[in-house]
This record gives C-alpha cells, structure tokens and sequence, in this order.
C-alpha cells in the first residue's frame, strides 16, 4: 500500500494522473482508477491535457486552436488502445473495490490499482468515529494489495494542522488524524509545493516529493516539476535523490 498526501491543492490527483498515464500508455501496464473526487470525463480531460500539452480549461470549453484538434484526436486514440479502467463510483466501499478489482483482475489481470481519495471512500461498516472508519478503509486497501499482488496507490487528504504551524512543510506525524493510515502504508509519500506557502521562494513551479516512510528502502526527497494549467508533474532537468541521514 502506497500513499500520497498533501493539503489540499498541492496537485495529489495530477500525481496520480502522471503515475496512471506512465504506467498504462508508457508501459502498457493494466491501471485500474477509482476516482472519488471527479467524474470519469473530468479524468480523461485531466489526462489528455498532460498527454497533449493543451491546457485543460480550454479541454473543458472545447476552445482548441487549430493544430491543437489534432493533437486531440490523437491522444483519444493512443489511449483508447491503452488498459486503463476508470470507474467514478462515489463513496465507494472497500467490499465494492475489492469486488471491482478482482472481476478485473481475473478477467484482464491488474498492474496497479489507484484510488483517489481515501477519505471520501465509505465504510463497510458504518460509525460514528471516522477515525475508525478510516482505519478500516486503509487496512482493507492493505489487504486488497496483498490478495492481488499488486501496488494499490491512494492519495488521502492532510488535517489543516499543518497549515496552522510557521514550517508548513508536512511530516509523517501529520497522518496520524488519518486513523491507521502511517502504520499500514508501506511508502508514505508527501507532496510539498514551496511556491504556495512563500512568494518569494527561488522554487517557484517545483513539486518537492517527500518519501517520509519506505518500508523496505531508503527515505528522502525528490524534486519535480510541476505544470499547474496541465495539473502535470515532470523530471527536472537533473533528477536528483536526496536521501534522509
């Protein structure tokens, strides 16, 4: 189980997106989405819009420029021959999921599963202590990964905590609102956009990737490029891996 966090606005869903479109167009890997906060539509603008370079409001107006119709078509068409399933059920369960994913991993067989975002899924069981709920949300998450052997990703939403400290710069103490969500990811990851806290920061447009938790390798951060009208994250130009002491 692998997660990314963030507050909100930080560009979790276009992280998920980069990852899904990677996997499936570059790869040809088998990508299962659930995407809570948007509909199925919305997910295909956000990924043409990273394929194509176009920016993703006019992908909604439809206002394209001339040589952009082209570039349109096409990505409709590169993905179209792609694996990637969508499907926008909202509140959805953990038992609904689990029942999703292993219809399509018999029929199909499942590379990766993402969801988006862990805390609007329902709870199998209903309480009134959300903690709780969430708990068994992520640990349900844990055991679909391991039934299916395959990665599950699911963002989840940092508490506004951070946002009431001077270092805005998120920790994995931060998680533990998010009932048992520290304990069972095996990789928690934050995204950190200095430019959105600081005008003034030499970062402007960077995406800092902070691996806090890695169960089986090392932690440290990563810096990426972030294109905010593609809700797109690329390589810097030198990608370099800073592992924590």
């Amino acid at each position: 189980l692998h997660t990314i966090t963030g507050r909100l606005g930080q560009g979790k869903t276009g992280f998920l997106l980069s990852i899904a479109k990677n996997a499936g167009l570059t790869h040809k890997k088998h990508v299962a989405i659930f995407s809570l906060e948007m509909s199925n539509e919305q997910v295909v603008q956000r990924l043409i819009a990273q394929e194509t370079g176009i920016d993703s409001q006019r992908l909604r107006t439809g206002k394209l420029l001339e040589n952009e119709w082209s570039l349109f078509t096409h990505a409709i068409e590169v993905f179209s021959d792609t694996h990637i399933y969508l499907d926008d059920t909202p509140a959805i369960t953990p038992m609904q999921l689990r029942t999703k994913c292993r219809r399509l991993h018999m029929e199909f067989g499942l590379d990766l599963v993402i969801v988006d975002y862990l805390q609007l899924m329902g709870g199998d069981i209903r309480t009134d202590n959300r903690v709780q709920e969430v708990s068994q949300i992520s640990r349900s998450l844990k055991v679909l990964a391991r039934e299916l052997n395959v990665p599950v990703l699911t963002a989840a939403q940092l508490s506004r905590a951070v946002e009431q400290r001077t270092d805005k710069r998120p920790v994995l103490s931060d998680l533990r609102e998010s009932g048992s969500l520290e304990q069972d990811a095996d990789i928690v990851m934050f995204i950190y956009r200095p430019d959105q806290y600081e005008k003034d920061t030499d970062k402007q447009n960077i995406a800092q990737i902070i691996v806090a938790k890695h169960r089986n390798g090392p932690v440290g951060d990563v810096e990426l490029i972030f294109r905010g009208a593609l809700a797109k994250f690329e390589n810097a130009a030198t990608k370099v891996f800073k592992p924590n002491e």
